[in-house]
C-alpha cells in the first residue's frame, strides 16, 4: 500500500504529455478557450502599435509646459483634433497644442499629454493650469510588447486574457493539443442505468455521469462505454477496446474481492504493467494504477466503486494526470492550500483521511466547514455544493475548530 504522496509520483512520472507535432490540431479563436496552446506565439505587431495617447486631453511639447500653473497658464494654439482611429496631419510647432483623445496617435513634436482637467479650452486655445512631467500620459510604440519576440508561450492553457491577446495581435487561429480521450466504464451485476427501472438489489450508475461531468471539466473528451458485467471476457473487451481508443482508461467498481485475480489478469494479458494496488488514504484505498505499452501508452485507473471515493481519488489523482497528459507546461500537482478550519475534524489517523466539504470566505479569511451527515464513501448526497476536501495526514486524529488544515480547492 502506497502513500498518498508516492503514489502521486509514481502516477504523474508515468505520464507522457502529448505530442507537440502529432497531437496538435487549429482551432478558431473564437473556439479556443479553456484549451491548451500546443506552440510558443510570436507576433509580427508591437505593442502599442504606435506612440499614442493614455488620456483625453492635449498632446504637447513638454518643454513648452514645464513651468504652467493656475496662477501662470501656459497658452497654446489648437492645431488639430486628433480621435482615435485617425491618423495626424500636423507636427506640433513651438506654441501649439493637439486635442487628443484615448488611444489616438500622438503627433510628430508632441512628447506629452495633459490630461484635460488640467486646461481650460477659449476658442482655438488652450491655456495649460498644470506642469505635467515629461511622457505624461503617453503610451509609446513596443512599450508592450516588441514584435518578433515571445507574446505567449507554449504549454498554456487559453482563457479569456490571453485570447484578447491573441485576438489583438491578430491570431484569428491558434494551434492546440487535442482534447485527452478519456474512456469510462462502470463494472458490477447490480448496476443499472438511469432510465430502467430500480429493482432490490440494484444500484444506479451515478458514477459513469459524474466522471463524465468531471473529465469534460478537465478539458479532456469522455468516451463513455456503459455498464460492464463482472465477466471476464465483456470485461476484458470493454478494456481493449479502451486502451485502443482513449489516452486514460477509468473503471469504477464492480470488482469483489474474490473476482479480483481475474481482473489482474486481463490487465496482464493486454501488456499492463500493474504499478499501484492500493493507497493509505480514505476514502480511496483500493485504486489501481497501471500502463499499457506502445503503441497505445495509455493509462489505467481502476477507482473505488463507492460514489465519494470515486470524486475524492479523481480530484487527487485523475485529474493532475489529465492536466499533465494535456500538455500544460506545469502545475500538474494537486495544489493544496491552508486555511482555517470552522468544525471539529476527526480521522482514525490510520490513513490520510479527505473530508469534503465548503471553503467560506469569512472576513477576509477562508474557512473550510465539512458536509452535513456522514462522510461515508457511499454517501452521494451530501457531496452536492462540495468545492473543497480537507486532509488529515496519517497519525493526526484531530483538528480543533479555528485550527489550521490543509485543503484541495475541488472546483
Amino acid at each position: 500500500m502506497f502513500l498518498v504522496n508516492d503514489a502521486e509520483q509514481i502516477i504523474l512520472n508515468s505520464v507522457q504529455p502529448l505530442d507537440k507535432e502529432l497531437d496538435v490540431e487549429v482551432v478558431d479563436l473564437l473556439n479556443a478557450n479553456n484549451r491548451i496552446l500546443a506552440n510558443p506565439v510570436i507576433s509580427p505587431l508591437d505593442f502599442p502599435h504606435w506612440d499614442n495617447s493614455a488620456m483625453d486631453g492635449f498632446a504637447v511639447r513638454y518643454e513648452d509646459v514645464q513651468n504652467s500653473s493656475a496662477e501662470q497658464p501656459t497658452v497654446l494654439e489648437i492645431v488639430e483634433e486628433i480621435p482615435a482611429g485617425c491618423q495626424p496631419k500636423s507636427t506640433i510647432q513651438r506654441g501649439q497644442a493637439a486635442r487628443i483623445f484615448t488611444g489616438a496617435v500622438m503627433p510628430k513634436g508632441a512628447d506629452t499629454v495633459v490630461m484635460q482637467e488640467r486646461t481650460r479650452r477659449e476658442e482655438n486655445r488652450v491655456l495649460i493650469l498644470a506642469a505635467p512631467k515629461l511622457k505624461d500620459f503617453v503610451r509609446h510604440k513596443a512599450a508592450f510588447y516588441k514584435a518578433g519576440t515571445e507574446l505567449l508561450p507554449g504549454g498554456i492553457r487559453l482563457n479569456a486574457p490571453e485570447i484578447a491577446v491573441l485576438a489583438a495581435a491578430q491570431c484569428s487561429q491558434v494551434s492546440v493539443f487535442r482534447r485527452p480521450r478519456v474512456a469510462i466504464l462502470s463494472t458490477g451485476d447490480e448496476l443499472v442505468t438511469p432510465e430502467q427501472p430500480l429493482q432490490p438489489g440494484q444500484i444506479v450508475d451515478s458514477n459513469q455521469y459524474a466522471l463524465a461531468a468531471l473529465v469534460r471539466e478537465s478539458g479532456a473528451e469522455a468516451l463513455l462505454l456503459g455498464i460492464v458485467k463482472d465477466e471476464p471476457t465483456a470485461l476484458r473487451d470493454a478494456i481493449a477496446y479502451a486502451i485502443a481508443n482513449a489516452d486514460v482508461v477509468i473503471s469504477s467498481g464492480g470488482v469483489s474481492v474474490g473476482e479480483y485475480d481475474y481482473v489482474e489478469q486481463i490487465l496482464a494479458s493486454l501488456g499492463a504493467t500493474k504499478h499501484i494496488r492500493s493507497v493509505a488514504m480514505k476514502p480511496g484505498k483500493p485504486l489501481t494504477f497501471a500502463t499499457f505499452p506502445n503503441p497505445n501508452s495509455s493509462l489505467y485507473f481502476g477507482l473505488p466503486g463507492n460514489p465519494a471515493a470515486v470524486l475524492v481519488t479523481f480530484w487527487r489523482f485523475v485529474q493532475p494526470t489529465i492536466k499533465k497528459l494535456s500538455g500544460v507546461a506545469e502545475g500538474w500537482e494537486a495544489a493544496f492550500v491552508k486555511v482555517r478550519s470552522r468544525s471539529e475534524l476527526r480521522s482514525d489517523g490510520k490513513r490520510e483521511t479527505y473530508i469534503w466539504g465548503k471553503l467560506h470566505l469569512i472576513d477576509g479569511v477562508y474557512e473550510f466547514s465539512p458536509a452535513a451527515g456522514s462522510q461515508s464513501s457511499g454517501n452521494l448526497i451530501n457531496s452536492t455544493q462540495t468545492n473543497a476536501l480537507a486532509v488529515l495526514p496519517v497519525g493526526k486524529t484531530l483538528i480543533s475548530p479555528g485550527e489550521e488544515v490543509q485543503v484541495l480547492p475541488v472546483q
